[in-house]
């Protein structure tokens, strides 16, 4: 049993920040854990969240409220929590490079223990960071502090540059000066930065799939890679985005 430290803070519209203590857990960015909503069993599948940054034993999550499952979540009061994790499988940690970070909407939230992670083994960042509106931005301060170059989008332009990066940053995204692309967010967007990225940098996406069991048993969570179906849960839900087939003719 794993422990809430405090009540879920609220950091930006429909987003709350958590506190989670788990002895002895060791947690790695791009990893996540499953939560279960209440003691009893409605709603009845645990809620899947990433790591949005880690203190030791204490993962930092970022729950947005999507439905009644999350709503529960961002209510709980401190205390003893039922958690599962860490799951999963996590993004490659380079060393001394250039490196592109594409973020959307809590989407972000993996980014930044990403960031924090590769910027101690001495890499050079740019971060690009996209959201609907300025109320759904959270911790801006902390992920323009942390990296080299900082982009931000809004779909309305209420913050940053009105668009989406895909348009607005293409030519950053297919730049060749970078040797490797993280990628967070929606599929179609994650598609997009796939395509547009230059060949010779690899690149990795953190799949938003729900995930039903969170141990590979349920297969609800399956991804068509060019190897066939993987789990998200288990194979990932980290993978090598070129290998991912993301639309289907």
């Amino acid at each position: 049993m794993a422990i809430l430290l405090d009540k879920p803070q609220e950091v930006s519209q429909e987003h709350f920040l958590l506190k989670i203590a788990m002895k002895g857990a060791n947690f790695a960015p791009g990893q996540f854990i499953n939560i279960k909503t209440t003691e009893g069993t409605d709603p009845l599948l645990r809620r899947p969240f990433s790591i949005f940054d880690a203190e030791g034993d204490i993962a930092h999550i970022i729950v947005r409220v999507v439905g009644r499952g999350t709503s529960l979540i961002s209510k709980m009061e401190k205390g003893e929590i039922n958690v599962l994790g860490p799951l999963g499988k996590g993004f490659t940690l380079e060393k001394n490079k250039n490196l592109l970070l594409v973020g959307g909407g809590v989407g972000n939230a993996p980014l930044y223990f990403l960031a924090r992670e590769l910027k101690n083994r001495g890499n050079k960042l740019t971060y690009i960071y996209a959201a609907k509106t300025k109320n759904y931005i959270f911790y801006e301060d902390l992920y323009r502090g942390l990296v080299d170059e900082f982009l931000l989008f809004t779909d309305d332009g209420s913050a940053g540059t009105k668009g989406v990066p895909t348009e607005m940053a293409r030519d950053i995204i297919s730049g060749s000066g970078f040797e490797r692309v993280y990628c967070c967010g929606p599929d179609p967007m994650m598609e997009k930065v796939v395509n547009m990225a230059s060949a010779s940098a690899a690149v990795e996406v953190s799949m938003e799939n729900y995930f039903g069991c969170g141990v590979g048993l349920c297969m609800g969570c399956t991804v068509d890679t060019i190897h066939g179906f993987k789990r998200a849960c288990m194979d990932g839900p980290v993978f090598n985005g070129r290998e991912v087939i993301w639309s289907k003719e």
